[in-house]
């Protein structure tokens, strides 16, 4: 069994205040010539089949990269499990992936690794992991997960959950280790924005 691409949908999480940043929208803050964003859509596009934005503020210049932009369901900045249950009902796909909008270096293999881990492991959702031992990351928002999640996860939100680690605990996790950490960067300060401009 295999996962077409066709039955993936990409979810850009850029629902958050940016408020290390500011409180600037980081996934519009320029990076080498483009929006933040955009480094990412051209990234991720390629390895889905169809792509939408999650955002709470700025809708119009988000809709400007020709892109469904859906705001949170549940109000008030609720983090990014609020911004993966709008993906989930937005999701007209079997599947979803989802990278956050200040990740301009994503790999370019991420989706078939995910995919292939999820199915080798009969899992409900698969997660980026980098570093071993003490350097161990998960990155729990670099995930593909199945779109009949949506109720599992509404109900967790309803009942306060807003960790996504907690919400992971419930599921069956397959774990996919990328070699390169550098791939899952993300830019959180503008002094980073300006460090990651040239290196």
């Amino acid at each position: 069994m295999t996962i077409d691409t066709t039955q993936i949908t990409g979810l850009i999480l850029a629902g958050g205040r940016g408020s290390r940043m500011g409180h600037v929208d980081k996934g519009l803050q320029q990076f080498r010539g483009a929006p933040m964003v955009l480094h990412v859509i051209m990234r991720l596009s390629p390895q889905v089949g169809t792509l939408m934005i999650n955002a709470n503020q700025n809708i119009g210049p988000y809709e400007g990269f020709g892109l469904p932009v859906w705001p949170d369901q549940l109000g008030g900045f609720e983090g990014p499990l609020a911004g993966l249950q709008t993906g989930l009902a937005h999701c007209e796909t079997d599947y979803l992936v989802t990278a956050p909008c200040d990740s301009p270096f994503l790999p370019t293999d991420l989706v078939a690794r995910l995919r292939e881990a999820l199915l080798a492991q009969d899992a409900d959702v698969a997660v980026a992991v980098t570093g071993e031992g003490a350097t161990r990351q998960p990155h729990p928002v670099f995930c593909l997960l199945k779109a009949a999640l949506l109720p599992h996860l509404s109900a967790y939100l309803q009942d306060g959950g807003r960790k996504v680690d907690a919400w992971y605990r419930s599921l069956k996790v397959a774990e996919v280790h990328f070699a390169d950490e550098a791939e899952f960067r993300n830019i959180n300060t503008l002094e980073e924005l300006r460090r990651f401009e040239t290196n």
